[in-house]
């Protein structure tokens, strides 16, 4: 009986701590996904504007 609780123990604390890691994982991840959408957003505002920096005004 005592075995079969340690054992029990060892597989509930080995799936929490698979658990931890994998939600750790799926942030990381979510946070890499909305700075790659914030970055789109910002080059697609850019466009808008095609021909800004496309001209030099200089005199000699």
């Amino acid at each position: 009986m005592d075995m079969t609780l340690s054992a029990l123990s060892i597989g509930a604390s080995s799936i929490d701590t698979s658990n931890t890691i994998g939600l750790a994982m799926v942030k990381k991840s979510l946070e890499s996904i909305e700075q790659n959408g914030d970055n789109l957003t910002k080059m697609m505002e850019a466009s808008v504007t095609p021909y800004l920096g496309q001209n030099i005004d200089y005199s000699v």
